[in-house]
């Protein structure tokens, strides 16, 4: 390594990103490039940071494994501050085998670290849990060790388990404070903040009440039979029934719960169900359908009876009936959700994480934008979309899998 290039590495590592680039911006060997790569990605430039990354990487020869490993891992960690979630993680994996095997412990944490944050962003909980579980960041950096435990409490978190999420938030503050990054232990402050922030309304024979993370979590452990309209689904103890794919029969059981213990008459129930105010007798013979297959659906938690004017929501062993509503209502909740992170994120990976079809997507952000609550930059494959954080309440509720099935 020369004196420049160590020269424009110190600065780096000490923040100098502008005197580092100044040192190595007109030189074009590998190891210039990627150290060119990692000071545009600290200043914002991420496709810029990737495309210098990409070549230093094909630079870099055949017995360069762990220099092109490394540069693999800081190219990863650029596509998912894109929020591009498309790559193949058995890249990511091998790349993390190798630094492993040559004795590089931190880069490869690193590596598991990234990839255990795309399951996270696409919600895919179990495997995050398993990934989480292999890490083995004993005398690790302060740094590294702040962000496996940023991981351990988003995905306690997501799980609902406020208690881990506390603890692991502290010890995040106290690795981030020893490894002197202000921005790491602003991130771990902000997501403590963000447990004592409203994260649900609950809704109860006419009664409504905000609701904290830990109140959830006690709530959905009450015994109670829970209308869940964060997840789209039903819920008393161990028993969940989704419903997120169907949503007449989510509308209609999410009617007759807000009106527990009374009923609800069937024109109400057609207006909430189908979005009619003239209802006639298709819709009524439509509604005796839906109320047949609701029925079956819930049945091993309550029963819906007739009565004279309409219909009854009857819960078995005489539970309690509360609907969960979340802070922001809509069909695009998931969508302001995920944007509410600050990260321009593309058509695609919203589609990815939500589990919908892009075309789908795109409509949705087409409303939102109309109505002034996202706004995209760029066009074409380099469109990227953004939403102002939303303040005064936490979103996890509506994060993808942010209740998966007991």
């Amino acid at each position: 390594m020369d004196s420049l290039f160590a020269a424009a590495a110190r600065a780096l590592k000490s923040g100098d990103v502008l005197g580092a680039l100044s040192r190595v911006s007109l030189r074009d060997d590998p190891p210039a490039l990627a150290l060119r790569g990692i000071a545009m990605a600290q200043l914002g430039e991420h496709p810029r940071a990737r495309e210098l990354l990409r070549r230093a990487a094909r630079g870099f020869g055949v017995h360069e494994v762990l220099a092109r490993a490394r540069c693999v891992v800081a190219e990863a960690e650029v596509a998912l501050a894109m929020r591009d979630l498309h790559g193949s993680p058995r890249i990511l994996a091998s790349a993390a085998a190798a630094l492993e095997a040559r004795g590089d412990r931190a880069n490869a944490l690193q590596a598991r670290l990234i990839a255990l944050r795309r399951l996270l962003l696409l919600g895919r909980l179990a495997e995050a849990e398993a990934s989480l579980a292999e890490l083995n960041a004993r005398g690790m950096p302060p740094l590294l060790l702040a962000v496996v435990e940023l991981a351990t409490a988003e995905l306690a978190i997501r799980s609902l388990r406020t208690a881990p999420a506390r603890a692991a938030l502290s010890r995040a503050c106290n690795a981030a404070a020893l490894a002197g990054v202000p921005a790491l232990l602003a991130e771990a402050t902000e997501a403590r903040a963000a447990l004592d922030r409203p994260a649900a309304r609950r809704f109860q024979a006419g009664h409504e009440q905000q609701l904290r993370l830990d109140e959830v979590e006690a709530l959905l452990a009450s015994g109670a039979l829970v209308v869940d309209a964060c997840r789209r689904g039903l819920r008393a103890d161990a028993i969940w029934r989704p419903m997120a794919r169907r949503p007449v029969l989510f509308a209609l059981v999410r009617a007759l719960a807000e009106a527990w213990p009374g009923d609800l008459e069937r024109d109400a129930l057609i207006a909430r169900a189908f979005r009619t105010r003239r209802p006639d007798e298709s819709h009524r013979a439509r509604l005796r359908v839906e109320i047949s297959r609701l029925r079956a659906l819930i049945a091993p938690l309550a029963k819906i009876e007739a009565t004279m004017p309409g219909f009854a929501l009857r819960p078995m062993g005489g539970r309690a009936v509360v609907v969960l509503v979340p802070p922001i209502d809509g069909d695009q909740a998931s969508l302001l959700a995920l944007l509410g992170d600050g990260a321009a994120w593309s058509t695609s990976a919203l589609a990815l994480a939500v589990g919908a079809s892009q075309r789908t997507v795109q409509r949705a952000l087409i409303e939102l934008e109309s109505a002034a609550k996202v706004r995209s930059i760029g066009r074409g494959r380099s469109q990227r979309w953004l939403s102002p954080p939303l303040a005064g309440f936490t979103t996890i509720l509506l994060l993808p899998t942010a209740l998966p099935p007991a």
